[in-house]
């Protein structure tokens, strides 16, 4: 990719649609938060446009190695639920609107942060076919995939390309469960949900809940066109079929606060756990993958206070 400067200012139009501090709270206490529209409907157009070309096999470059646990669908894959990561990197129609910095301004100021790095892209359509096993996605929450990121304060934005509600199979989140002590954790969280079985996820979603007295209550996000979802790294969250004959596209933007960076986190059979950067971004000075590679993690907001440099 190559790397532009941002602009950090926002219009005024563009303040009035950041976060109160009411909403603030909202995503402290709950876990997720509904944006006002971040997105022009031409934005979005534009957005869906630029996969229609991605699908159709258009890239401005190529991951120079193949991670292991990269998602990539191909029409080779048939029919199933597509998942396709790092889209902000390989194609500039998407990378420059995922890029808006006030995506980023809103990811800021739900976690608290002076700074916000893209950690990941992942472009996803959910066919309208009945009974599609791939398209229901078990419950599960995104930091165990991220064990050797630092941060607590990742978050993700769920951006449809489209009015999306139950019907399509929207994003659900477990309302709160950011706030609960895990139980029950071991090795097999570090891998994706569709390596695990869904009834042990059932379970240890249930587990969950019981140590910590709490109620298993699931919120579908209605998202209009233009809005977007976003919720935090350690918030209980899936999906169900898609039962409205269209399909569901929306990009799950993955978002890290500058704070973030590789940390070791040892495995019970002495490894450590990976994530696909690890193959793919410059090393820091003491050798290990550095998660502020702006070729594949680039600032979408950095606070006024902390501009230059």
């Amino acid at each position: 990719m190559t790397t532009t400067e941002f602009d950090p200012t926002l219009t005024a139009e563009e303040e009035a649609l950041l976060p109160s501090d009411e909403d603030v709270a909202f995503y402290a206490e709950h876990g997720w938060y509904l944006s006002k529209k971040l997105l022009t409907d031409d934005e979005v157009d534009a957005l869906a446009a630029a996969t229609d070309r991605y699908y159709a096999g258009e890239r401005d470059r190529r991951l120079p190695v193949r991670p292991p646990k990269l998602a990539y669908w191909d029409p080779s894959k048939g029919p199933v639920q597509r998942h396709n990561d790092y889209v902000h990197h390989e194609h500039d129609g998407l990378g420059a609107i995922l890029r808006k910095p006030l995506i980023g301004a809103v990811a800021a100021r739900l976690a608290q942060a002076e700074e916000i790095r893209v950690f990941q892209s992942t472009l996803i359509y959910k066919p309208p076919i009945d009974g599609e096993p791939s398209n229901i996605v078990p419950w599960h929450f995104d930091k165990h995939y991220w064990a050797s990121s630092s941060s607590e304060r990742m978050l993700t934005a769920f951006i449809p390309f489209h009015d999306c509600g139950e019907e399509m199979g929207t994003i659900t989140m477990v309302d709160g469960s950011h706030r609960w002590r895990e139980i029950g954790a071991d090795d097999t969280v570090v891998r994706h949900f569709a390596e695990r079985d869904r009834d042990q996820l059932e379970d240890m979603l249930a587990r969950n809940a019981t140590h910590n007295g709490a109620e298993i209550r699931k919120i579908p996000m209605v998202i209009p066109k233009g809005h977007m979802s976003f919720h935090h790294c350690r918030t209980y969250h899936g999906s169900g079929a898609n039962v409205s004959g269209r399909p569901r596209q929306a990009i799950s933007l993955h978002l890290q606060d500058g704070d973030n960076a590789w940390r070791a986190y040892p495995l019970s059979d002495g490894t450590l756990a990976a994530y696909n950067h690890d193959v793919l971004v410059r090393r820091t000075h003491d050798g290990w993958p550095d998660y502020a590679d702006p070729e594949y993690c680039p600032v979408i907001w950095r606070h006024r206070a902390q501009q230059g440099g």
